[in-house]
């Protein structure tokens, strides 16, 4: 079993995409369990979901009353921005595209996206369905992952309920019957499932199980749905699909008229946190819609095990594992890789300390960035002098073959206080407390020590309201950030990454 972890997915019914948390199948206490972000109240359980990526990201930094909240990882979780929890093209699940997907040909993606969408949906059933439940049975955060769940495929205890004739005993009926239809269970064998006039004939039987039932699936599953964010919000705050679609043509097209910028330093387009490879690799021009329950374990401890991509629009990715191994080299020398975000973009250095100052891998007070960590790992292993080089342990660092990956610690996202300041600013009031300070001062105090920003010292003087709020974050983390307040913070932090991009150089 595959250590825990929490996933960003959105889900699209009813013309409106909502945001929520889950944590794959993962063992505590010798028993599995899976999770999605909710509440039970009385005999309902919940899903909460949110309008953005940035709702959900304020709803985790102070939201208490959920049922995720004693997950092993969701301290990890409330350190996130929206950035962080934007889900990746394999964990967005449109439930309104079905038809759509079935009334295509059979090919790799379309057969991996439809089966994706039916196990999202029968993993949130499985969580929700409080239907024969005992009193003690836990909610949403603490149900079983079910008697297959070491196999990562929930509907088989679905279609094992609607094989016993005995849907009384669910919530889901509908859904029930849907996966025990046998068309329905060749998703799970993939496209070799829908190939020759049988696999034809399976595919139509698909699309008419779907006809036949779909719509009830997700009436059920439409009662356990909370748009409300848990009261945070209201369906006013949700666009159409369609206005959706169309906000997210404008960011792309604006990033394409930045493209030579963007190359220059490295940024991507939408910046998602929480990346997990699943299914086979495939090649050609579209995308996989979802993970496939074509290898239901293998996406399972996938899922879990997550892939975290370096915030902030970066291309870099690694795995917790490979992070972990590399830190035993890096702690070992004393030289750590680090991750800044600046509105210009993202990069990567080195940083060590010298009598408590702080050091970077650069020269005359500017702090060399690379696009990538093999980009950086070129660079040291070249002849250019720099303010490492007379550090001892440098030429270990010049003949390792160990890739410089910021540990979650060391990366400092400039840009998302900035944005957090903004949603404080435009509402979000109460939901935001000061410890969002804290990781990203601590950078920036860093390269202004290294750089010599005498403003810098300036706005975050004890004196000074960013100085104030920075010091409240130190001596009351939780206290929660005004709204009045955030407005002003906002122009004196964006004054900070100012004066910080300048003393960043972007190398090739």
């Amino acid at each position: 079993m595959a250590r825990p972890s929490i996933v960003p997915i959105a889900l699209t019914v009813d013309d409106r995409t909502g945001y929520t948390l889950w944590a794959p199948p993962w063992e505590e206490d010798g028993e599995e369990w899976q999770a999605f972000l909710g509440t039970s109240e009385g005999d309902t359980a919940t899903v909460h979901l949110f309008p953005t990526p940035a709702a959900l990201a304020a709803f985790c930094r102070t939201g208490r009353d959920h049922d995720l909240a004693d997950h092993p990882v969701w301290p990890v979780v409330t350190e996130l921005g929206a950035a962080d929890l934007t889900p990746d093209d394999d964990h967005r699940y449109d439930l309104d595209g079905v038809y759509d997907i079935a009334a295509e040909n059979p090919d790799r993606w379309a057969v991996e996206e439809l089966a994706a969408t039916i196990d999202i949906v029968s993993r949130l059933a499985e969580c929700l369905d409080t239907a024969g439940a005992d009193e003690d049975d836990e909610p949403v955060a603490r149900r079983p992952a079910g008697r297959d769940a070491a196999d990562g495929d929930p509907t088989d205890d679905l279609a094992d309920e609607a094989a016993d004739d005995d849907t009384d005993d669910t919530e889901f009926p509908a859904l029930a019957e849907l996966v025990a239809r046998p068309e329905i269970g060749s998703l799970g064998l993939g496209v070799e499932a829908f190939v020759g006039r049988s696999g034809e004939d399976a595919w139509v039987g698909v699309g008419g199980a779907l006809d036949d039932l779909w719509e009830d699936v997700l009436e059920e599953l439409s009662a356990h749905l909370d748009w409300t964010g848990a009261g945070t919000t209201t369906l006013d705050a949700y666009p159409s699909v369609a206005e959706d679609e169309d906000d997210l043509d404008d960011d792309l097209d604006e990033d394409d008229t930045d493209d030579d910028t963007d190359a220059a330093v490295g940024t991507d387009d939408r910046g998602a946190q929480q990346t997990v490879a699943v299914g086979p690799d495939v090649s050609g021009d579209r995308p996989a819609g979802g993970s496939t329950a074509a290898a239901p374990a293998e996406a399972a401890e996938a899922a879990a095990a997550g892939v975290s991509t370096i915030r902030g629009g970066s291309r870099i990715t690694a795995t917790p594992a490979a992070v972990a191994a590399a830190a035993e080299f890096w702690e070992a020398v004393g030289i750590l890789p680090v991750e800044i975000v600046v509105p210009e973009g993202a990069g990567v250095t080195l940083r060590c300390y010298v009598e408590d100052v702080a050091r970077f891998l650069g020269r005359d007070g500017e702090v060399f960035l690379f696009d990538t960590p093999v980009d950086l790992a070129r660079f040291c292993a070249g002849d250019e002098q720099h303010d490492l080089t007379e550090i001892a342990s440098w030429p270990e660092v010049a003949d390792t073959d160990t890739l410089p990956l910021p540990a979650e610690q060391d990366r400092y996202d400039l840009t998302e206080l900035s944005e957090v300041l903004a949603e404080v600013a435009g509402g979000a009031a109460g939901l935001v407390d000061h410890r969002v300070f804290a990781q990203p001062v601590e950078g920036v105090r860093d390269v202004a020590e290294y750089a010599g920003l005498s403003r810098v010292d300036e706005l975050l003087a004890p004196g000074a309201p960013l100085g104030r709020a920075v010091a409240r974050a130190e001596g009351d983390p939780g206290a929660p950030l005004p709204a009045e307040d955030a407005a002003a913070l906002r122009s004196a932090w964006d004054e900070v990454v100012t004066q910080v991009g300048s003393a960043l150089v972007f190398r090739h």
